[in-house]
């Protein structure tokens, strides 16, 4: 193996050091505006196959753990994040359609979507406000976070699964197929302030 030059061990440095991912500029700005693609690049490349890795998500670099060997750093038992059904309605709506608003998540559904239901996902880190809508009564606008992409081992929104692959992979039931179908399916949405009185979750 060659010797890494020192912009490559400082990018090394850099991300081993930081609190959370950093993006291409905000490593580049660290190191006085270098260019440090070809340092990730290589970086990625030597970690291929060892007990870490570099990864981009959301087009955040840091390092992790590698899959297969997740289970030996965990001392307990991980209670899984089990959501609700109208939660991961909500989570697959605004990851096939953000930015969208409260309202354009409800025409989808077709019922209101209770305040909780959209906290839960923010606490979690998996959804973020990102603004307003420029229409009247400016509603609030939600996406998704680097976290939801690293939970779900996604590199960016490209590689969600369509509907199709989740069909394949047995993880739609007859009640599910028909909700996500409609979730993926593009469609016009109501922005209105007073849209139709829909029914409620459960």
């Amino acid at each position: 193996m060659t010797v890494p030059d020192d912009l490559v061990r400082a990018v090394e440095a850099t991300l081993f050091a930081a609190e959370e991912p950093l993006t291409v500029d905000q490593i580049s700005n660290h190191l006085g505006k270098a260019d440090v693609r070809p340092a990730l690049a290589e970086l990625k490349a030597h970690y291929e196959g060892r007990g870490i890795r570099l990864v981009e998500r959301g087009r955040r670099w840091h390092f992790e753990t590698a899959p297969d060997l997740a289970h030996l750093l965990r001392r307990e038992k991980e209670e899984a994040r089990r959501l609700t059904r109208a939660a991961t309605e909500v989570l697959a709506i605004i990851a096939y359609h953000e930015p969208v608003s409260r309202n354009e998540i409800e025409a989808i559904r077709g019922v209101q979507t209770a305040k909780g239901t959209l906290d839960v996902l923010m606490e979690a880190g998996w959804v973020r406000a990102v603004g307003r809508r420029e229409v009247p009564g400016r509603p609030v606008i939600y996406a998704t976070t680097p976290d939801f992409l690293a939970h779900f081992g996604l590199g960016s929104l490209k590689e969600l699964p369509g509907i199709d692959e989740l069909r394949a992979a047995g993880l739609l039931d007859p009640v599910d197929d028909e909700m996500i179908e409609t979730a993926l399916r593009p469609q016009p949405v109501d922005t209105s302030d007073e849209p139709p009185e829909p029914e409620c979750d459960e």
